[in-house]
């Protein structure tokens, strides 16, 4: 059992956090002071994890003072530069609030891991141990080819400071990826700076990745250090990279070919020594033949190039996430156990998934929200599954009825398979609608009451009054 400080002076968060790591069976110990803090013997926890500003002074003192005991420093959002010098200064990684309780969990965890492998295997942390292949040192779940051939490629390229591009849809696991690539990396010990390119003002952008000057523009009232130059000997991580102005295309190329960057503003170059990762759902090449992107930062960026499946073309995997992510959600909530009935089961298997696995996580912590009982049926998820994808072969052999003159063997008629899905739908519908509730009706064809009211209007079905 891992014993870890929490250093917060809102009782709530305080509270919460206690809560959720003694629910993971982490023995905590929580003071609302960095005073309180001092008082405490550094060298019995495994980890810390403090508020960046808090009454007495910073959070950023107790790194100096922990000694070997990692630190992980909390802040808002409006504090994330403060966040990012926090790291120079030793901390271990940052989280920003407010955050998901996975995303805290996963943080611990890895932390946590980490700090048993610095013990016990030192050689792991030089990057000679050999990376688990088939994902579970990620955090990734995938047991189907394409992501066996992502794990693999990962295990390869992680060790190395190979420039590499993660292509994939949106919601996919792209930042999954790049952390994967970090932790199994010879940086690991140093920051990993995640920046999301979309998310930043085309005016800012420059300024927040490679730093000012002060007076370099309005505004600029003291000299500020970039992302890029604090992820100075780790890894940076550029998401949504198809989005980056072409101006900040021509200051990264040079990071790239002469490891050296210039802050707005001044006329000196800094050496530093940063490996990239970046990631996009765009078609950078294309993006290139348009003139929207640099053609020469493209290639230099696609020296290793891992692509991530979407979620509809992982097959079984999406049953594997969806079931932990119904584990998790239940703990998170503090539910009882919970499972999915098989009509969810063969929703979750037949949806398209257009918003990948992020799309698959809201649906399921819906359910665990909306659920009566520990059983999740189809209908709690949320997802509109059209009939047309969603009857399974089991569905049409129960709407087969030998008495239907569509369905005789007669070949005039044509075989049983024959039949067209929107027959078996008006013959459903009309065989059971005087004993079944539009609910049940939909529920029993696996679609939405919309859909079939859609679908009674398409097909001229019209409904019964009273039902």
């Amino acid at each position: 059992m891992s014993h870890i400080l929490v250093v917060e002076d809102e009782a709530i968060i305080r509270q919460a956090v206690r809560r959720l790591l003694q629910r993971h069976d982490h023995e905590v110990t929580d003071v609302d002071s960095l005073d309180a803090a001092k008082e405490q013997d550094f060298s019995q926890f495994d980890m810390i994890i403090s508020d960046l500003r808090l009454p007495g002074g910073n959070g950023t003192e107790l790194i100096t003072l922990a000694g070997n005991t990692p630190v992980l420093i909390m802040t808002s959002y409006a504090s994330l530069r403060s966040a990012v010098d926090a790291m120079k200064l030793g901390a271990v990684d940052y989280i920003a609030k407010p955050f998901d309780h996975d995303e805290m969990l996963q943080a611990v965890t890895r932390i946590l891991s980490k700090g048993k492998m610095s013990s016990e295997t030192p050689a792991t942390v030089t990057g000679d141990a050999s990376p688990d292949p088939e994902g579970s040192s990620t955090g990734i779940i995938g047991s189907c080819e394409p992501m066996q051939l992502l794990f693999r490629k990962i295990s390869k390229v992680a060790p190395t400071d190979a420039t590499v591009l993660i292509q994939g849809e949106s919601g996919t696991g792209k930042e999954l990826v790049a952390r994967a690539l970090h932790s199994q990396s010879r940086r690991a010990n140093n920051p990993l700076i995640s920046v999301n390119c979309a998310a930043i003002p085309e005016t800012l952008i420059e300024s927040e990745l490679f730093g000012h000057e002060k007076g370099a523009f309005t505004g600029a009232t003291a000299q500020r250090q970039g992302l890029v130059e604090a992820a100075d000997g780790g890894t940076l991580f550029l998401d949504e990279i198809g989005e980056l102005p072409l101006e900040a295309q021509a200051r990264l190329l040079r990071v790239l070919q002469e490891g050296e960057i210039r802050r707005v503003g001044s006329v000196q170059s800094r050496k530093v020594n940063v490996r990239l990762v970046a990631a996009t759902h765009r078609h950078l090449k294309e993006l290139a033949s348009m003139g929207e992107f640099r053609e020469d930062l493209y290639y230099r960026l696609n020296v290793v190039e891992l692509h991530l499946p979407p979620l509809r073309d992982r097959g079984e995997d999406v049953v594997e996430i969806a079931t932990a992510m119904l584990t998790r959600a239940c703990e998170r909530m503090q539910q009882p156990a919970m499972q999915f009935s098989d009509e969810a089961l063969h929703a979750i298997r037949t949806y398209h998934w257009p918003g990948n696995v992020r799309e698959l996580e809201n649906a399921v912590e819906r359910a665990v929200i909306l659920a009566d009982d520990n059983s999740i049926e189809a209908s709690l998820l949320g997802i509109e599954v059209s009939a047309d994808r969603y009857l399974s072969e089991t569905m049409r052999n129960n709407l087969v009825d030998t008495s239907n003159p569509y369905q005789a063997d007669d070949p005039a008629n044509g075989n049983q398979g024959d039949l067209s899905l929107d027959d078996y739908f008006v013959h459903f519908v009309l065989e059971n609608e005087a004993s079944m509730t539009e609910t049940e009706l939909a529920k029993k064809l696996g679609i939405s009451r919309k859909s079939l009211w859609e679908r009674r209007q398409r097909l001229g079905i019209p409904r019964k009054k009273g039902k």
